[in-house]
């Protein structure tokens, strides 16, 4: 953190001036003193140390925080303020923004929920915008594009879809992205967005909160937000699709992690195992 430099013309440090040491209004001040202020404040900002991983190419990079935090608000309200001019002109392709908005919501609740709750794992990749996998964009393309398509296909965009499933559909994506941050949240250090293959320094078996109702609250949460997002939409296709990539994906990866959870906790782990569920059907 930059120290903040003390003038000889006030001796505390409070930042006001006292009796005992007037400010000078009489100096005219002139190019050189503004020169000479320059050098000494570039000389104290090249010694203050900069970590690698802060630079555009680093893991943390300032830049490319900066720019996708800037791109995920900019799209979330043009996305909301879209969606609410075409609901109120009773136009069917306000599902595109309202599927953006959810999109956007979710990217950056991921970033700021690790950098706040996990700070010391929180990288640029933390947005989860570019590091999720070809399947995971994948599928979104493919969400994007059927509801552009059925715009055209009125009688196969309005089957099945009602006022009940749209909000069915905006209780899902809550209910997932809530209690999603939530789990991030009480893990705190102890969530990683990949499955650890070694047991590091530090962690612990979190049994507390929405742990103690689900094992894996953060597969519960995405499983069903994605879900709802199709629902909300009105995607038939994607709906069925995203039902059945995410169980087994998930099916796949609970299996997989909980292996090495069983060999970081042994019985512990095998009694919190015994006591919860996943939240996902079919999947105990």
């Amino acid at each position: 953190m930059a120290r903040r430099s003390r003038s000889p013309s006030t001796p505390k440090g409070n930042g006001h001036a006292t009796a005992s040491a007037p400010v000078d209004t009489t100096h005219d001040y002139t190019d050189e003193d503004h020169a000479g202020d320059t050098a000494s404040h570039g000389a104290r900002s090249k010694s203050l140390p900069c970590h690698p991983s802060l630079y555009p190419s680093g893991q943390t990079s300032l830049s490319s925080i900066g720019i996708q935090a800037f791109l995920l608000g900019f799209t979330l309200a043009a996305s909301l303020l879209s969606t609410t001019w075409l609901v109120l002109h009773e136009r069917t392709i306000w599902r595109l923004p309202a599927f953006f908005a959810c999109l956007s919501w979710f990217h950056f609740f991921e970033y700021w929920t690790t950098a706040h709750f996990n700070t010391p794992a929180t990288q640029a990749a933390s947005f989860l915008l570019l590091s999720n996998g070809k399947a995971y964009n994948t599928a979104q393309s493919l969400a994007a594009l059927e509801i552009v398509v059925s715009n055209f296909l009125p009688s196969y965009q309005a089957l099945g879809v009602s006022d009940y499933t749209i909000a069915a559909g905006i209780v899902l994506i809550v209910i997932g992205q809530v209690v999603r941050s939530v789990a991030m949240a009480q893990a705190g250090t102890n969530f990683n967005h990949t499955p650890q293959k070694v047991r590091k320094e530090g962690h612990v078996l979190v049994t507390r909160g929405v742990y103690g109702w689900l094992r894996h609250p953060s597969y519960f949460g995405f499983f069903w937000w994605a879900l709802g997002t199709q629902i909300l939409v009105g995607n038939k296709i994607c709906t069925f699709g995203y039902l059945l990539v995410l169980w087994y994906f998930f099916q796949q990866r609970i299996e997989v992690e909980e292996k090495l959870l069983v060999e970081f906790f042994g019985e512990e782990y095998e009694a919190f195992r015994h006591r919860t569920r996943t939240g996902i059907p079919f999947i105990p």
